[in-house]
């Protein structure tokens, strides 16, 4: 997969981009094996995958920067801890970031915006 970035990053002009997103689908196993070159690494933890994800796959959790716990408008309805889960993620890696976000309310998204905009300042001056 590393090979794959490589080759279409070669069409970008890099130099002219503040922000670029890599998205690596599929499972929580495989995608935490990869260094593609990010600056860094988030996990979209939706909450109707269930809140068991952090113990039954620790890695992804352990590479990442960030946790957005996705559709937060369903927790109503779910069977899902967000405490459980953000905790769960933290024992694997302390400084996990977590931001609790819905498409439909927006919750979180500003959250989640300004953690973005931060880190491209971050890029930008170092």
């Amino acid at each position: 997969e590393a090979q794959m970035v490589h080759q279409v990053l070669d069409r970008f002009d890099l130099e002219n981009i503040d922000l670029l997103f890599i998205e690596n689908v599929g499972n929580l196993v495989c995608p935490a094996s990869f260094d593609l070159g990010e600056d860094y690494r988030v996990t979209l933890m939706a909450t109707t995958e269930g809140d068991d994800k952090p113990k039954k796959y620790p890695r992804m959790f352990l590479t990442s920067d960030m946790m957005l716990v996705s559709k937060a408008d369903l927790l109503p309805y779910l069977p899902f801890s967000v405490e459980a889960v953000t905790k769960d993620a933290r024992e694997v890696n302390h400084e996990l970031e977590v931001i609790q976000i819905s498409s439909l309310t927006e919750e979180g998204i500003d959250a989640w915006c300004n953690w973005l905009i931060e880190k491209v300042k971050q890029k930008q001056q170092a």
